[in-house]
């Protein structure tokens, strides 16, 4: 249910914003990497503005989660050895026999 949510009502609009933006900007810019010589060609990519654009938001995507798994490493290195104990004290529980769960409480008098 949550899914089909977040498709409706997040996927769903960004995805025709994203092809009106493309639609709207299908022109050719010419993106130059030499700030001294802006006519080099060899330095200069001519493309529609919206490839840059998709481009931009791909490439920061991917640098965002690129730092945000960066600073969650320690968490993770903490988690392994948790995790780890976990998985052993629910065996030993599991072959802990059913006789031995503690001492047995008096029961009440009234």
């Amino acid at each position: 249910m949550f899914n089909r949510f977040l498709l409706i009502v997040v996927f769903v609009p960004l995805a025709v914003i994203l092809i009106a933006l493309a639609v709207a900007n299908r022109e050719p810019v010419a993106f130059t990497l030499d700030p001294f010589n802006p006519g080099n060609p060899a330095l200069t990519l001519t493309m529609p503005l919206f490839i840059f654009l998709f481009r931009a938001l791909a490439i920061g995507m991917i640098v965002g989660s690129l730092a945000t798994w960066t600073k969650q490493g320690r968490y993770r290195k903490l988690a392994r050895p948790r995790g780890a104990e976990a998985e052993n004290l629910r065996q030993a529980v599991s072959r802990a026999p059913t006789a031995s769960q503690g001492p047995a409480l008096p029961k009440p008098t009234n």
